[in-house]
């Protein structure tokens, strides 16, 4: 018999490069840039950088912060990286090193920008058009000298509702990201839709699109059916199976009481591998049998490294049996839904776990 005691992360690479090229049918006229921030939100940014770069001729990429476009930068030849947070002190030696754009947000950064610029090197700037976050505002874009604004590559900014497509706001920012490029930008290229605008349609494709959360196979535009394949498994072994007696308690604080006579099976997986403590009494893992994925309901509270899940209804379940936790059938959103929070945050925090056994597909 086989035993584990450390859950797995399985990543489909192939399924990655599917969801690669249908982004690019729906933005045929774009180039289609990969995110591989947070590690590639956790998939690891080196391995899924490289096969873009070798098997789809992927050549632009953004990064959350200079020392991710440092790590990835000998797999992806001479692409252009892009740098989300933009340059500081911190990071000077990443950019100069690995030859990366910085995306220029404020006029603090611009200042720093032009006391220590790269040679070969033309940043993207950033505005603000509705979702108040990073960016220069008119009001910044009106100090820009002439010689200023030839600094500049690309202008970019962020749909604030791009995952709702009725929303007011998606086309208030494209209004207002056009009308600013169109004053101060006419000739740069632009880049407004990460993986959500995507989907709305040409118009807010641009020449650039920004392909993160897609890419990985989390649904961007929840109106539709998802048209991405999913990207990651996890697994997790079961360590024990024990029953409860009717009036039992289970896990910290007591949360669940036995109504009947129960079996129940620990599965090697927990809080600190980035399984939610939301899901606590109201998740669900699955179990394998006879080509059926049984349902197993999380009773109690998840802690550090476990979960307790009733099996009781689960004939023929065995020490060493792996849970599912996330699957084709039962996939981030899904998850993230129960656990009342996002695919992306889950992924997030499940994929840059060192305690996972992680394997390449």
């Amino acid at each position: 018999m086989s035993i584990l005691t450390r859950p797995i992360l399985e990543v489909n690479i192939d399924n990655i490069i599917a969801n690669y090229k249908t982004l690019q049918k729906i933005a045929p006229n774009s180039v289609a840039a990969a995110v591989v921030k947070d590690d590639a939100y956790g998939i690891g940014a080196e391995v899924v950088a490289e096969s873009l770069y070798k098997k789809v001729g992927c050549r632009c990429f953004f990064v959350a912060h200079g020392i991710e476009g440092e790590k990835i930068r000998p797999h992806v030849g001479k692409s252009e990286i892009f740098v989300l947070q933009g340059i500081g002190e911190d990071c000077f030696s990443s950019f100069k090193k690995a030859k990366l754009t910085p995306v220029i947000s404020s006029s603090e950064q611009f200042a720093f920008w032009k006391k220590h610029k790269i040679e070969g090197i033309k940043p993207a700037i950033q505005i603000e058009t509705g979702l108040n976050r990073l960016g220069f505002r008119e009001s910044d874009l009106k100090k820009l000298s002439a010689t200023d604004k030839k600094e500049f590559s690309m202008i970019m900014s962020h749909l604030a509702c791009g995952d709702e497509k009725d929303h007011f706001m998606n086309e208030h920012q494209l209004s207002q990201f056009d009308k600013l490029k169109k004053i101060y930008f006419p000739n740069l290229r632009a880049s407004l839709s990460a993986s959500d605008g995507t989907f709305l349609g040409e118009k807010y494709q641009k020449d650039i699109v920004r392909l993160g959360a897609a890419l990985y196979g989390i649904n961007t535009a929840p109106y539709r059916p998802n048209q991405m394949k999913p990207c990651i498994k996890v697994l997790a072994p079961v360590l024990e199976i024990a029953t409860l007696k009717k009036g039992d308690f289970v896990g910290y604080s007591a949360t669940y009481r036995a109504a009947t006579k129960r079996k129940i099976a620990i599965v090697s997986i927990g809080y600190g591998d980035g399984v939610p403590r939301s899901l606590s009494n109201v998740g669900k893992v699955f179990f394998d049998k006879n080509k059926n994925h049984l349902e197993a309901r999380i009773i109690g509270r998840v802690s550090m490294d476990n979960i307790i899940c009733d099996v009781s209804n689960i004939d023929g379940l065995k020490v060493g049996d792996m849970a599912t936790i996330i699957g084709d059938f039962y996939t981030l959103d899904d998850i993230g839904r129960d656990a009342g929070t996002i695919g992306y945050e889950t992924l997030s925090r499940i994929g840059k776990n060192p305690r996972f056994i992680r394997v390449y597909k």
